[in-house]
């Protein structure tokens, strides 16, 4: 498969990936489009061979750290907004999001490079060893970051989940 072409089949999972450390679609949408900028841009950096994937991934997680330091220094945190409820029965769609909200915010609490991991492996489906790779980090380091992301998010959202 050609490395362009094989990049666009990869969007979905970068922006999966970007909404999992943003927490925003329009923003996830944003590092996205950064990050492929950045890669076409370095293209000839990348190693036929190698993981697109996880040069791709790497890219975005710099990319959003980059701007998560910028963010910081200039103190312009974003608010979230809620999102308008509707559906037939009000009642459950409120409990959905209300869970899926606290599922959100307790991942988003996570420090950002057990969010990483965690977004690599538990939403993107990656294994260990490829999430390593994503993120240049020993494959243990992948395992022990998930390890606590996972027992944080546990202590965060309770025996019923939230």
């Amino acid at each position: 498969m050609d490395p362009r072409a094989e990049l666009v089949s990869l969007l979905p999972r970068l922006r999966r990936f970007a909404y999992g450390l943003t927490g925003d679609t329009h923003t996830a949408d944003d590092l996205v489009q950064a990050g492929c900028v950045k890669a076409l841009e370095r293209w000839h950096q990348w190693q036929p061979g190698t993981s697109l994937a996880s040069w791709m991934f790497r890219i975005l997680q710099t990319t959003w750290l980059d701007e998560y330091r910028t963010r910081q220094r200039q103190k312009t945190d974003t608010t979230d907004e809620l999102p308008e409820l509707v559906g037939e029965d009000g009642r459950i769609v409120v409990e959905q999001r209300s869970d899926a909200r606290a599922v959100r915010r307790a991942v988003a609490e996570l420090p950002e490079d057990q969010r990483a991991v965690v977004m690599l492996v538990t939403v993107d489906g990656l294994s260990y060893r490829d999430a390593a790779e994503a993120l240049g980090v020993p494959m243990g380091t992948v395992m022990s970051r998930l390890a606590r992301a996972r027992a944080k998010l546990a202590d965060a959202l309770g025996p019923k989940g939230h």
